[in-house]
């Protein structure tokens, strides 16, 4: 019995590829040049039943086109803004995500992004480097977390998650969100102006797309004023980056801590002269352990769906792409 055609846009872990190779048919879009992906696409296209992605892979209308037989998409990934969800509803064929698995470390990104900018973990280091501390004394105070408020857009899984965190380390909790919500007791806004202007620490904590973008618009950045922190581990594409970059050069907003840009892998030059912001790659989910769980979903929803089973975590709304 042959075995079922899957592209692959993106891969996955070492060990789930090969869960995957030894039960379907891998085509390795992944790996092909431009010319090698139309080719590809000309001679299987009609074959493919799968697709298996992330959220730096997606995947577009286009693409979906060319694929008459698809029956479904397994993305690695929460985020969904590169994957065109809406267009593979339209035609009957499920997406699934990896909600859940990586909340944990999000979090704990989200509060390591907190902690280093707010105690200026890495100009302590350079202090220390620099020989500042011998022949200066000690290096200028920092910001304690302990009273502050924590303003979170976006009081989700993993908002809930950060809140948790935060309050562990003595911070107050306020959100934003269209409706307030029944199981928590953190103070609820409606007006991300109001928020903004009210808390010591802002952070998205919402998905990418064209809902989203340029929510943190100037006008709420600029409304947490000087003596306030941002931290982003959501989307870059949520926050109005340039005007970020300008409010954190003339110490506007007293600093940041970033995990996402909105053209990654290329972040602001302006930023990387700061030492009032932390910069990290992408990576809240980047452990060894979630990306294993992110990639084992993948895995399970495919051997779920072909044994027409019901999916472990499909995507039960549109989306636009």
């Amino acid at each position: 019995m042959s075995k079922i055609d899957v592209l692959v846009v993106w891969p996955n872990r070492p060990e789930q590829m090969q869960m995957l190779a030894d039960t379907y048919e891998l085509h390795r879009y992944d790996l092909a040049n431009e010319a090698e992906k139309s080719a590809m696409i000309e001679a299987v296209g009609h074959k493919i039943r799968a697709v298996a992605t992330t959220h730096g892979g997606g995947f577009n209308d286009t693409l979906l086109a060319q694929l008459p037989n698809l029956e479904i998409v397994c993305s690695s990934s929460v985020g969904l803004d590169t994957i065109c969800v809406q267009a593979c509803h339209e035609r009957g064929i499920p997406v699934t995500n990896t909600p859940d698995v990586l909340t944990d470390d999000v979090a704990d990104m989200a509060m390591m992004l907190t902690l280093t900018t707010l105690r200026r973990m890495l100009p302590g280091v350079a202090w220390i480097k620099s020989g500042n501390w011998v022949e200066k004394g000690m290096m200028p105070l920092n910001t304690s977390l302990r009273g502050k408020t924590l303003g979170i857009v976006g009081l989700g899984r993993i908002g809930k998650a950060i809140a948790a965190r935060a309050e562990a380390f003595g911070m107050n909790i306020s959100y934003f969100s269209r409706q307030a919500k029944t199981d928590v007791r953190y103070r609820h806004y409606d007006d991300l102006i109001a928020l903004a202007k009210d808390v010591d620490v802002l952070a998205p904590v919402i998905p990418g797309g064209a809902a989203t973008e340029g929510l943190i618009s100037r006008d709420v950045l600029s409304a947490l004023g000087e003596d306030s922190f941002f931290i982003n581990v959501s989307r870059g594409s949520v926050v109005d980056e340039a005007a970020l970059v300008e409010l954190l050069e003339q110490r506007a907003i007293k600093g940041a801590g970033l995990d996402v840009y909105v053209d990654e892998p290329n972040v602001p030059q302006a930023l990387l002269a700061m030492d009032h912001v932390v910069l990290q790659p992408h990576c809240a989910s980047g452990t060894f352990e979630t990306r294993a769980a992110m990639a084992q979903l993948v895995v399970d929803n495919l051997a779920a769906h072909f044994a027409d089973k019901p999916l472990l975590t499909p995507v039960a709304t549109k989306i636009k792409s």
